[in-house]
């Protein structure tokens, strides 16, 4: 399938997704980039996805860039998290009126890639920047490698973590002889332990995740786990269902035990996760690490973060996507237009240790390895993480916010909840990735 007719495709497909809240945006850079009239109001258009924490870090990095190229101007406009972020994305680019810059998670790259919306980095003027894979944490860099091209460039590895409360650990014999990190745990009976001892050190449960009305929470604990056991659930870019039903079936019956024995709630919501963490009810929490600013902002909690040990399998594995920099494809966009693009990305990765402080682990080795990252704590203490990253599998409907993760996170929760016996969820299971995999895709997936 050639690149315009994935495009057309790929527009038709989203037309209705997007229709609803046009009319919204009608005065917005947005809106007159979708009706191929977007002005080039600066020398560098950015669209990115993040609000709160994150949005104000990124409006550093950006103030960062207007310092360094203080000739070089940068417009940056933000939109909703999720499917609405992708399908106007994909839409402008599309329709011929792409931003110069923008982001997405490496979750989400396959289908862009494949829809001909990016442009390879080989053709951006990146490489002669330094933009090479010896620069960045290699399973990010694998990840924004589609068939064989780069069509993204990694930002950060933002993985799914082990969050502690110290004073607990410590009361519970935790923590090692120098009082600063927990003792080495390996293997299920380890980790169910160590839950115990907190338990027993005053906790009301050992452990505290988002599971109620939390699919994406729940599939990245079980998919954390699997992992260590089996590859991929699906395979041949999401066309064919590759469960191992025996791994599935002990995965589900580890995290099941962990809430049928009182170790963990086996119904809660994210709130309801939060405050037992933060009050000491939970000893430990399994959550991302972007939590990490909202505890910071508790008086007097103390608590660090760390990668998950080994549970079912012989190696630690952590769960993980990560956001990055992509060019969208623009056949209109001038040579000075697309170095300014390149020029942005670089700056974007120089000052990634600003990134780093609303908990994302850079994916820029440079920064990574520098005095400005290593300083900050906890995010030192979990790089190994970013290292042993699996990410969603590839195909056209998984990744970041996408219904994939809520259809099969369902079943996970009613695992979690006692709803659905191990057995039972195998085939629950199988019957959701049946849905997904026999759909067709908007474009061809090689």
């Amino acid at each position: 399938m050639s690149g315009a007719l994935a495009r057309r495709r790929f527009l038709a497909l989203g037309g209705l997704a997007l229709s609803g809240g046009l009319a919204a945006a009608c005065s917005s850079p947005l809106a007159s980039g979708l009706t191929g009239s977007q002005p080039d109001t600066a020398d560098v258009i950015f669209w990115n996805l993040f609000t709160g924490g994150d949005g104000a870090n990124m409006v550093l990095m950006e103030d960062a860039f207007r310092k360094a190229y203080p000739r070089t101007s940068v417009e940056a406009t933000i939109l909703g998290w999720g499917n609405p972020y992708y399908t106007k994305l994909a839409l402008a680019t599309a329709s011929g009126t792409p931003p110069d810059v923008g982001i997405s998670h490496l979750s989400r790259l396959p289908l862009l890639a494949a829809s001909g919306l990016l442009e390879p980095i080989a053709d951006t003027g990146l490489t002669g920047m330094g933009v090479t894979p010896d620069r960045f944490t290699p399973a990010a860099w694998k990840k924004a490698t589609v068939d064989g091209t780069v069509y993204a460039v990694p930002l950060d590895t933002h993985p799914f973590v082990l969050f502690y409360n110290i004073d607990l650990a410590r009361k519970a014999g935790l923590l090692n002889a120098a009082g600063d990190d927990l003792k080495p745990m390996s293997g299920a009976e380890d980790f169910t332990g160590a839950l115990k001892a907190m338990k027993d050190a005053g906790a009301q449960y050992g452990a505290a995740m988002s599971i109620t009305a939390d699919p994406s929470t729940a599939w990245r604990f079980f998919s954390m786990i699997y992992s260590g056991l089996a590859g991929p659930v699906v395979t041949d870019s999401g066309t064919k269902i590759s469960i191992d039903a025996a791994a599935m079936e002990e995965t589900f019956a580890f995290m099941r035990s962990l809430t049928s024995g009182g170790l963990m709630p086996s119904s809660l919501n994210g709130s309801g996760a939060n405050a037992l963490f933060s009050t000491g009810k939970a000893g430990f929490l399994f959550d991302g690490e972007w939590q990490i600013p909202s505890y910071r902002l508790v008086k007097g909690f103390r608590f660090n973060v760390v990668p998950f040990p080994a549970l079912l399998g012989p190696k630690p594995v952590a769960y993980a996507d990560s956001h990055a920099l992509v060019i969208p494809h623009n056949p209109r966009r001038s040579a000075g237009r697309t170095r300014n693009a390149a020029l942005f990305v670089r700056s974007l990765l120089d000052n990634s240790a600003i990134w780093a402080h609303g908990g994302h682990v850079p994916a820029w080795l440079p920064t990574q390895r520098s005095k400005a990252f290593l300083d900050q704590s906890p995010q030192r203490n979990y790089v190994q993480a970013a290292f042993s990253a699996v990410y969603d599998p590839v195909a056209w409907y998984t990744g970041a916010g996408s219904d994939f993760q809520n259809t099969v996170g369902a079943t996970i929760i009613d695992v979690l909840a006692g709803r659905t016996g191990p057995k039972a969820a195998v085939s629950a299971m199988r019957g959701d990735l049946k849905r997904y995999t026999t759909a067709r895709p908007p474009v061809r997936m090689k």
